[in-house]
């Protein structure tokens, strides 16, 4: 069993379906599970969607509008004639959007958006199945949700592994070739759940885990994994091997290629992954595995921005101790911050965090009631893996140095 996984970018209109159909031609689809994630820049507008839902209703139907004209400009690419089945299939559910849209009495945010931006996966799926079956690429089309079941924690759902397991060993079909929705689940009441932005690859370690796959591959629009993210790092060099730590390492870190949650599955079966390059399918891209040196040995650059560093200290001078740091982690916890750096010392606390849920004037407003508060926003945190001295001046040319942090392998910089 092999498992793919093709992102937005490999979709992002009717040449890029088309491509995933000379893929599977080149490298074989037997045995195999196709992941998609929604198309290009689709979960973006879909965001818009929501926001003009909450703020801006008299926007609400355009924007939603112009996700349909996306979607529909990609099918009258695909298909000659507009009595396929596609296209009614497409209607169907974007009436089942604007029905949730219609009805909906929910305020919370969090649910709302779960609910709407799984469409985006949902209608990409369905094109390139009926695609794959117009070109006589028998495949089955599944809904994800009917097999990963997951708790009720919207926006970043937590699977349960034993419900899914059972689901997807007693319902899939490894006769045909399969296609499913990355990035969604469903909780006990049969609501969408997400796992998170970027959590179609996690999906593929699900289904790889659950499958004892031989392979999963994560199809990108890039050779492998880099060494750095060309979009912010000139000359790039491509990594031909990663062991499952340092890709870990890397994921936690925040490389933008492999989400965090996507390697402890793979690694507990000792499943190998792959990261290729649909525009070269052939080539042989990255690959993780067990025990496998990072070859070649280079520094990696990782960058997070938009972050926000909050320095702590005692209004008394007194020591910032465990009973001060348990408190400031569990308001952490409350308002769900994801953390990237601490720092200590005898009388103050510094974090570096992701304000992913927008509480951070919450945050700041219930630690100021016991601490001396600063709040440095929209910094950025570089991180380096095998740094060497020319890679940190790399780093903290033209900048201020705001936080520093080494250990033995990895240096952490958080700059203005």
């Amino acid at each position: 069993m092999q498992v793919f996984k093709f992102g937005g970018a490999s979709v992002k209109d009717a040449t890029g379906v088309k491509n995933i159909a000379s893929v599977l031609q080149k490298v074989g689809y037997e045995n195999t599970l196709i992941i998609v994630s929604a198309m290009g820049k689709m979960t973006n507008a879909l965001e818009i969607v929501i926001k003009n839902y909450f703020e801006n209703k008299t926007l609400l139907q355009s924007s939603l509008q112009a996700v349909k004209k996306y979607h529909n400009a990609i099918l009258l690419d695909l298909f000659e004639n507009e009595s396929h089945p596609a296209f009614k299939k497409i209607a169907t559910l974007f009436d089942e959007l604007n029905i949730f849209l219609t009805t909906n009495k929910s305020p919370d945010y969090n649910f709302v958006y779960d609910q709407v931006i799984g469409f985006g996966e949902l209608v990409s799926t369905t094109i390139i199945s009926e695609y794959l079956n117009a070109i006589n690429i028998k495949n089955n089309w599944i809904d994800v949700r009917t097999q990963i079941k997951t708790d009720s924690y919207y926006r970043r759902a937590n699977v349960n592994w034993e419900e899914t397991q059972s689901l997807i060993t007693s319902k899939f079909n490894k006769n045909i070739l399969n296609i499913t929705q990355g990035f969604l689940g469903s909780d006990s009441n049969n609501f969408t759940t997400t796992l998170g932005r970027e959590g179609s690859d996690y999906t593929a370690a699900i289904y790889g885990y659950c499958l004892n796959a031989e392979s999963v591959t994560i199809w990108k629009d890039v050779p492998g994994v880099l060494n750095a993210d060309p979009r912010y790092f000139e000359n790039a060099q491509l990594l031909n091997k990663i062991s499952y730590r340092e890709a870990i390492e890397l994921a936690f870190y925040g490389a933008s290629v492999i989400h965090p949650k996507t390697l402890q599955p793979l690694q507990g079966k000792e499943i190998a992954l792959y990261v290729k390059s649909f525009l070269s399918p052939e080539a042989a891209g990255t690959r993780i595995g067990k025990n496998v040196s990072l070859d070649p040995m280079i520094p990696c650059f990782i960058v997070k921005k938009n972050q926000a560093l909050i320095s702590l200290s005692s209004l008394d001078f007194s020591y910032v101790v465990e009973e001060n740091i348990s408190d400031i982690f569990n308001l952490l916890h409350q308002y769900k911050m994801k953390v990237d750096v601490i720092q200590n010392s005898a009388i103050s606390f510094s974090v570096c965090v992701d304000n992913l849920f927008n509480n951070l004037d919450k945050l700041l407003h219930h630690l100021r009631a016991k601490f001396k508060v600063t709040c440095h926003e929209n910094v950025s945190l570089y991180t380096i893996r095998h740094y060497n001295k020319n890679a940190i001046n790399q780093i903290e040319e033209g900048k201020t140095v705001l936080l520093k942090q080494l250990t033995q392998e990895t240096v952490q910089v958080v700059t203005k």
